[in-house]
């Protein structure tokens, strides 16, 4: 005999919060116990893969956080649902070694929000390749979800990809991090439908 559905409904954390929840745990998690310890392939001989492959990762963080930042100040009713996952984005980019940007502020003006939302440093090397992908954010915010959506993308496959070309911790903090990339593209189109 089968039991008759519940009259009540149900209740708990939606979807969105427990991805979000875990991405941020992964973030955490990776942030603790990835950055420590060396990758070097031979000490003295300059930039190991590793090296280069960690600082490629910072650059490509910080590229996006630039975006993220581009979008939250093109359209400032965003920045409630994209604040949380650029801060992801920095903290990503200081794990590789990056620099820390400040925090874009919804009420600043597009132009004001857009220069103090990354720092000289990280601006200065946002001009990187995935920087010249991003073009204009576009005028409608669905849009602007799909382009920050298709970065995320690209990047976690880059990043996926680079794991069979360095070693150990680095190897882990990549995939950590194109783990959270692929959570930040499922909660950029949810309802997207």
């Amino acid at each position: 005999m089968s039991l008759p559905p519940s009259p009540r409904p149900l209740r708990g954390p939606r979807r969105r919060s427990l991805l979000a929840s875990a991405a941020g745990a992964a973030g955490a998690a990776l942030l603790v116990g990835c950055t420590g310890g060396s990758d070097s392939d031979t000490p003295g001989a300059g930039p190991s893969a590793a090296d280069r492959a960690r600082a490629s990762a910072a650059r490509d963080s910080e590229a996006l956080a630039g975006r993220y930042a581009a979008v939250i100040a093109a359209h400032p009713g965003l920045a409630e649902r994209l604040g949380p996952l650029r801060e992801e984005v920095v903290r990503h980019a200081e794990a590789f070694g990056g620099v820390r940007s400040a925090s874009p502020r919804a009420s600043s003006t597009a132009s004001s929000a857009a220069s103090a939302s990354v720092s000289p440093s990280v601006s200065a090397r946002a001009a990187g390749p995935a920087a010249r992908d991003a073009g204009a954010v576009p005028a409608d915010e669905k849009g602007a979800l799909r382009m920050l959506a298709d970065a995320e993308r690209k990047l976690a496959d880059r990043r996926a990809a680079a794991l069979l070309d360095v070693p150990g911790e680095t190897a882990r903090l990549l995939a950590s991090v194109a783990a959270a990339g692929a959570a930040h593209v499922f909660l950029l189109t949810e309802g997207d439908g």
